[in-house]
């Protein structure tokens, strides 16, 4: 089973998830702009990337150029962040098991497929 961090209104998350479905692959949905994850679920997914925050942060976002721009903060002050301003998080991220994978290019959820 997967889980996709999905915004309905970006087309890359809507194609990623359209792939999923074209393989029939049990998916949750949890839209993150009506479910905003917690800090602990946000470590939870940085960790399942293996990245770092600011990794997963959207920068052509106006809250980033308004708020963060130039700006330097920890781990945990972006994760703060992205809490605050859901939006800051780049999607859609998908979730199998202890793996996951930013859907950008939506191909990307193949690695999850297989």
């Amino acid at each position: 089973m997967l889980t996709i961090y999905h915004n309905a209104k970006c087309s890359k998350s809507r194609e990623t998830l359209s792939l999923i479905n074209e393989h029939n692959v049990e998916v949750s949905v949890i839209e993150y702009l009506k479910n905003i994850p917690t800090e602990s679920e946000l470590k939870d997914l940085i960790k399942k990337l293996g990245v770092q925050p600011f990794e997963i942060i959207r920068k052509g976002e106006s809250i980033f150029k308004e708020k963060f721009k130039g700006k330097t903060l920890t781990d945990q002050e972006w994760i703060a962040a992205m809490v605050e301003y859901p939006k800051l998080i780049e999607r859609p991220i998908i979730v199998k098991g202890e793996k996951a994978v930013i859907g950008r290019p939506p191909e990307n959820v193949f690695q999850l497929l297989e």
